[in-house]
């Protein structure tokens, strides 16, 4: 069944037809909170009550792109950070039973290309052409009451961990966790790794650096007046404004190697671009995370020889179970601020305008039931 059928009863046991959700209705416009009919199950699929949900630049990006850029049907509902609660299973639907505190996959796959049988479904040859990525992504996401999971492949449980921290880890914390993991062996003992932009991935990959590596770590921050002074309380060594950066003296920070064994540009402007490529160590290697639109000035004489540059996917799904796990054990924090779904939309603008530290997550206030997890 599709996602506009109506459902007959909700994991709370009172008749639900209907539901709030924060649409995308037009591009080039801002979402509009509208009512919708509640999913129902069908084979395979799972629904899911929303619990918690984060707001990401990604959205900020999806807003402002002309028609044409995605080819995404209209209207669905955004969202690609999601906890919550199984509220329901369809027909053979199996290994969760409802009630179950859960994780939602961002990325929906195929299941058949090579890449989504090794669990990679971030990288699946075929999912533009079935209409999206994922939730949130060309289908319906999870700023909503409820979400409707295509299968039980893309839940993972979190059990008592707290939801409002947990959903951003599906992509706040698993995007940066994918570009780290992939360069810890050159992270070693005096290193450098350079963070440029300190929001939402920013600030989650600064404490997974520290977590994980013996990496010196160097922020590029924004405009923000506590910009430079959040950046070192979350970790970092030290920190620079991007505004009239001076490039030698950022490079004085990363020792005698002269450059950063690793920078992570979670910005992707032109500009950061360039720091980026001006930072890099002899064999240093660039990871882009933000998706801006710069080009990277990759040609000889403007980067140091045998460097790399790569441009981050997202993250697996065993990933996020390695990303769940370091949550579990108390070595990962996401920095969060609580909304309830019908500020959705402003909270989306001031994330647009540079005004969040940190993660703003979703809420949703089901009515008659209560939120595990609201502050």
């Amino acid at each position: 069944m599709s996602s506009t059928e109506a459902v007959g009863r909700s994991d709370a046991g009172s008749r639900r037809e209907s539901m709030r959700a924060v649409r995308l209705v037009e591009w080039q416009a801002q979402p509009e909170v509208r009512e919708v009919p509640v999913p129902v199950p069908g084979p395979g699929e799972v629904l899911v009550r929303v619990t918690a949900a984060g707001l990401c630049h990604s959205d900020v990006h999806l807003l402002e792109w002309p028609e044409g850029t995605l080819q995404y049907r209209l209207p669905f509902t955004l969202g690609h950070e999601t906890a919550g609660v199984v509220a329901g299973l369809g027909p053979g639907a199996e290994g969760f039973a409802e009630g179950d505190a859960v994780l939602v996959y961002g990325c929906w796959g195929c299941e058949r290309c090579r890449h989504c049988l090794s669990g990679e479904m971030n990288l699946c040859e075929n999912a533009e052409r079935r209409g999206g990525v994922g939730g949130g992504f060309g289908h319906d996401g999870g700023l909503a009451e409820y979400m409707l999971v295509p299968s039980a492949r893309y839940l993972i449980p979190i059990g008592d961990l707290d939801p409002v921290q947990a959903a951003p880890l599906t992509d706040a914390a698993l995007s940066p966790y994918r570009a780290i993991k992939a360069r810890l062996p050159t992270l070693t003992p005096g290193t450098t790794t350079v963070v440029i932009g300190i929001g939402g991935l920013g600030h989650a990959a600064i404490r997974l650096l520290e977590a994980l590596t013996p990496t010196r770590i160097v922020a590029i921050v924004g405009s923000r007046a506590d910009a430079v002074e959040r950046a070192l309380a979350l970790g970092a060594h030290a920190a620079f404004r991007s505004e009239g950066l001076d490039l030698d003296a950022v490079r004085a920070e990363t020792g005698s190697a002269g450059g950063a064994a690793l920078v992570l540009d979670i910005v992707g402007t032109d500009e950061t671009m360039r720091i980026a490529a001006g930072l890099l160590a002899v064999g240093g290697h660039a990871t882009l995370l933000g998706i801006a639109g710069g080009s990277f000035p990759m040609s000889f004489g403007s980067v140091p020889l045998e460097c790399s540059v790569s441009m981050n996917c997202w993250g697996s799904l065993p990933e996020l179970n390695e990303v769940v796990a370091l949550a579990r054990a108390g070595q990962l924090h996401i920095d969060v601020e609580t909304v309830e779904l019908d500020d959705a939309i402003s909270a989306l603008r001031r994330l647009a305008e540079g005004k969040v530290n940190g993660r703003v997550v979703v809420v949703p206030q089901d009515r008659g039931v209560p939120v595990p997890g609201r502050k």
